[in-house]
């Protein structure tokens, strides 16, 4: 008999016959894809959804506290809907305008910062002739030069579409509290709705989810806590240093820990640029360096363990890949949700089935 020649593609038809044969391994696969595919074509368009989504999300473990002590899930869901809307009311007519000021002022000040850090790069020399030369100042001056221009271009680009952002920011200040409401009024509902449309074999989907749940969730929540205590902290740390742009800085600071180890050392960088505008190379430089250290290394010892321990188990490696990747994706967004986003992806590792479908060894 003439011999059969090798199939090219039979290694792979068999992989996938092995992994793709079960019917939940399918429906996973078909939810991941259908997830994916509307973040990436129609993640602009239902931001105000994913938003509320989200917020319902954290907002849901309070409303569930509350049940749990006996109060009816319509009274507990209204008390957390005012509280959040108490706290969009204080972000939008304290936060914003404080920091919308000093943006303003930053803006004023700008000219004669970059002339005044000129001004003290190029005296450098003098003051620390054994670290640096007269040669090395003149070329850091050229490169804040070129950044500055680099900067500003950037900043005149952003503002041509500053107009039409103002105009979404006001849409979704309207439409985030009342999505919002009826997410965490309607969540059993609409739970149940997603129920009868997935079939009643769904053991890998909802051993996923309840990994996912367990600690994404926790670990949400815990990122909230930790920036809105490090920006409490950093404030008026910042105030009593007399620190300008106090508010701003301290923004920075709290949203650095949404990116672990990179975090802190991109948000240093403008602690310390304001710092040496102001003061110099000096003892307040270090004072304010010394203090943002200081800041950093109890969050990373003490507060990121107490309110994050158990909620992931994400090697470093994947946690900065994670960054980059889905950062380079959806920008911030991608950055605050990289973590979560690496731990669906560990879940659905952990849940996927190794020998599915295995063919039977001739005996």
């Amino acid at each position: 008999m003439p011999e059969t020649e090798p199939q090219p593609l039979g290694p792979l038809r068999e992989w996938f016959r092995r992994h793709f044969s079960d019917v939940e391994v399918l429906l996973l696969s078909a939810l991941l894809v259908i997830g994916l595919a509307v973040l990436i074509f129609a993640g602009q368009i239902l931001a105000p959804v994913i938003g509320s989504i989200v917020i319902a999300y954290l907002l849901d473990a309070a409303v569930t506290g509350m049940t749990r002590l006996g109060a009816r899930r319509l009274l507990a869901v209204v008390i957390v809907w005012l509280l959040f809307l108490g706290l969009m009311v204080g972000v939008l007519f304290v936060l914003l305008p404080l920091l919308i000021g000093q943006i303003a002022d930053l803006a004023q000040q700008l000219p004669s910062i970059f002339q005044g850090v000129q001004a003290r790069l190029l005296a450098l020399p003098q003051v620390y002739p054994e670290l640096v030369g007269q040669e090395q100042a003149e070329e850091m001056v050229r490169r804040l030069q070129d950044e500055v221009i680099l900067i500003g271009q950037r900043l005149f680009g952003y503002s041509m579409t500053l107009l039409p952002g103002l105009v979404t920011f006001g849409v979704y200040l309207i439409l985030l509290p009342v999505l919002v409401f009826f997410f965490l009024k309607d969540k059993p509902a609409i739970l149940g709705l997603f129920a009868s449309v997935l079939p009643p074999e769904r053991r890998l989907v909802d051993k996923v989810w309840i990994d996912v749940n367990d600690s994404v969730g926790g670990y949400v929540r815990g990122k909230l806590y930790e920036i809105i205590i490090i920006g409490a902290v950093s404030y008026p740390a910042f105030l009593l240093l007399g620190l300008d742009f106090a508010a701003l800085l301290a923004v920075g600071t709290a949203l650095s820990v949404l990116v672990p180890y990179v975090g802190v050392v991109v948000a240093a960088i403008p602690v310390g640029l304001v710092a040496f505008a102001q003061w110099g190379a000096g003892d307040q430089l270090l004072w304010a360096l010394g203090v943002y250290s200081v800041i950093q290394l109890i969050d990373g010892n003490i507060l990121a363990p107490l309110l994050l321990s158990g909620t992931m188990n994400l090697h470093p490696i994947t946690i900065i890949v994670a960054i980059l990747f889905f950062g380079a994706i959806w920008g911030f967004w991608g950055v605050f949700f990289a973590v979560p986003l690496a731990a669906l992806l560990q879940a659905v590792f952990k849940a996927w089935p190794r020998d599915v479908a295995r063919p039977q060894e001739p005996g």
